[in-house]
């Protein structure tokens, strides 16, 4: 069981900001392939997208897997954002990043080549089936409270 705190170019990042619209917090996860190399490209991709800023980002957070564990260690970070963006509309727009990114769907906790959760939103509560704000299981992952703790 290795765990392991990773830093980069781009993880943890802050920068000072005029409020746009929304504050969200979205959990970033992967663990095929090169994810800190994902995990930049995702940056770049996302920091030049329109209706996004990107406030601020975890370390990356190397951690064992749960639910399925007959997989790699995964890796995740925390990324707050600004957006113009609904919660519907930026969960369909995570969604569609996730699958530009080579997402594929198998079975649930399944290796990922990327995870894209909303954490929390405003302070917006949702309870609908295809969507939860804030994330219903997020106090009792590791994979989410480290980054969270070590976002500054």
């Amino acid at each position: 069981m290795s765990r392991k705190i990773i830093k980069t170019t781009f993880f943890p990042f802050s920068v000072k900001h005029n409020k746009r619209k929304n504050i969200a917090l979205i959990g970033v996860g992967c663990n095929i392939g090169n994810c800190v190399r994902r995990f930049k490209k995702l940056f770049l991709f996302l920091k030049n997208h329109p209706k996004i800023d990107i406030l601020q980002t975890s370390i990356i957070y190397k951690n064992p897997p749960f639910g399925f564990l007959n997989q790699a260690d995964f890796y995740n970070t925390i990324l707050v954002i600004d957006t113009s963006l609904s919660p519907y509309e930026l969960l369909h727009f995570l969604l569609y990043v996730e699958k530009k990114f080579g997402r594929k769907r198998s079975f649930k906790n399944a290796p990922r080549t990327l995870d894209l959760d909303i954490i929390m939103f405003n302070d917006v509560k949702i309870q609908k089936d295809n969507l939860i704000i804030p994330h219903p299981h997020f106090k009792k992952r590791d994979s989410v409270l480290v980054p969270l703790i070590l976002k500054d």
